[in-house]
C-alpha cells in the first residue's frame, strides 16, 4: 500500500475531574499508597500513555458499532471493518484467508504519542504539590445494614487533580486506496466521533465513581471533534 499522506491533529486534553490512570508501585513505603497513577520514571510527573487513548478510544467504538464486541465482549478481529482498518486488526488465528484480509486491510491508520502535562500545568501541580504532583483521594467500602464503614474497607488513590491539562498528538496515516475509495473522510468522522463518545464516558479508572471525565480541545479552545471533522483529505 503506498502512503499518501500524514494528517498530525494537535490539541489539549482538560480533566474535569480528578484522573487515574494506574501504575505499579515496586516498592510502597510508608504513609504511601499501594494505588499509583502511571508516572514518568525520571521526572516523576503524571502523563496519560498513548496506548490508554488508544485503547479507550478502540472499545468505545467497538461497543457501539461491531457485533462481535456487543455478543462476545471480546476485541474486534474481523481485520474488514473501518475499526480494524483505524487502529490495527486484533487478529490471532492464521491462514490464507486471515493473510489476504491483512494484506487488504493495510497498517493500522493511527499513531498515538503520549500525552505530557502542558508546561503551564506541570508548573502549577509543582508549586501546589511538591514533589508528588498528585491528590491522594480516601475511600471507603460502606456496610449496607449499618451504614456505617467497613473494617479494613479504607483505601487511597493517587488522583491527577481536578484542571490539569495535556498536549495531545495523534498522527493519522491514509494511503492510495483511502483517498481513492473514500474511506479517507470516513477514517476521520470515525476518529471524531470516538473523541465525542470518550467525552461521554471516563478515561482511566474508577469512572462510575467520579473520576477521568475529559476534554479535547484545540489550541484556541474549539472542540477538537469539530477541527477533526473539518480537515480537507483531497
Amino acid at each position: 500500500m503506498k502512503l499518501e499522506k500524514h494528517i498530525e491533529v494537535e490539541g489539549v486534553i482538560t480533566a474535569l475531574t480528578g484522573l487515574k490512570i494506574g501504575g505499579t508501585a515496586e516498592t510502597v513505603g510508608i504513609g504511601e499508597t499501594d494505588n499509583p497513577i502511571i508516572r514518568h520514571p525520571i521526572t516523576r510527573a503524571p502523563y496519560i500513555p498513548g496506548s490508554s487513548l488508544k485503547g479507550k478510544l478502540r472499545s468505545l467504538l467497538e461497543m457501539k458499532y461491531s457485533p462481535r464486541v456487543q455478543q462476545t465482549g471480546n476485541p474486534c478481529d474481523c481485520s474488514e471493518c473501518s475499526i480494524c482498518a483505524l487502529f490495527g486488526s486484533g487478529v490471532q488465528r492464521r491462514g490464507r484467508d486471515v493473510e489476504e484480509k491483512l494484506a487488504q486491510l493495510g497498517p493500522s491508520r493511527l499513531v498515538f504519542r503520549d500525552a505530557m502535562l502542558t508546561d503551564e500545568s506541570a508548573k502549577e501541580l509543582d508549586e501546589a504539590l511538591p514533589g508528588s504532583f498528585v491528590e491522594v483521594k480516601t475511600e471507603i467500602a460502606m456496610n449496607r445494614n449499618t451504614g456505617s464503614a467497613k473494617r479494613g474497607a479504607l483505601r487511597q488513590q493517587e488522583r491527577i487533580p481536578e484542571g490539569m491539562q495535556f498536549d495531545f498528538v495523534l498522527t493519522i496515516r491514509l494511503f492510495e486506496e483511502d483517498m481513492k475509495t473514500g474511506k479517507a473522510k470516513e477514517f476521520l468522522n470515525l476518529v471524531a466521533e470516538g473523541i465525542d463518545i470518550l467525552e461521554k464516558d471516563y478515561l482511566g479508572g474508577c469512572g462510575t465513581r467520579g473520576y477521568g471525565q475529559v476534554e479535547f480541545s484545540t489550541a484556541d479552545e474549539k472542540p477538537l471533534s469539530e477541527y477533526i471533522r473539518s480537515i480537507s483529505v483531497s
